[in-house]
């Protein structure tokens, strides 16, 4: 692993309330917790009463069952673009990590395309509000990583339908 002098960088401000709502996982960089099988995988962000913002991954596992993990996200700084998360323990089973670092690291302008990922160059994630990224759109911003000092070589691109797991596939 190449030693790193900077940090990563992120965007300057974050307006949280933008980035609130659904995205889709387009591409990431391989998370240890992470079903590697798993697809439509989407990532929705709402605030709480409380302000920090509640974070909840949903995908259809590897068995075609579908699966979803709950945490929350606190900015760490006033930018909002630094985030901490953490996630709830009953959802262990399929989690990034159980506390982590959430750097936003570049956005598009009209909130429609977003790169994420740790301080570390470990993690990665390529979010876009629509199913199906234009592969122009999506070659940039990974370049923007790679600019960054992560190394794409083990990306992994899940199927993505556009396919939203519905919350009564969660209903006992």
């Amino acid at each position: 692993m190449a030693h790193h002098t900077h940090d990563v960088a992120t965007v300057p401000a974050l307006d949280l309330d933008r980035y609130l709502g659904t995205w889709f996982e387009i591409c990431r960089l391989p998370l240890k917790w992470e079903d590697a099988e798993a697809r439509d995988i989407t990532a929705t962000y709402a605030r709480n009463p409380d302000g920090t913002v509640r974070v909840e991954n949903r995908c259809i596992d590897k068995d075609g069952k579908p699966d979803r993990s709950i945490g929350q996200a606190v900015p760490i700084d006033g930018s909002n673009a630094k985030l901490k998360v953490s996630f709830l323990p009953q959802f262990l089973r399929w989690i990034p990590f159980a506390k982590g670092d959430y750097w936003v690291l570049r956005i598009s302008q009209d909130y429609s395309v977003a790169l994420v990922g740790t301080p570390d160059r470990e993690n990665l994630w390529l979010l876009s509000r629509s199913a199906d990224l234009a592969p122009e759109i999506k070659a940039d911003f990974l370049e923007a990583a790679e600019r960054e000092g992560f190394d794409l070589s083990a990306l992994i691109t899940p199927v993505q339908s556009g396919y939203v797991v519905p919350e009564a596939a969660f209903s006992d």
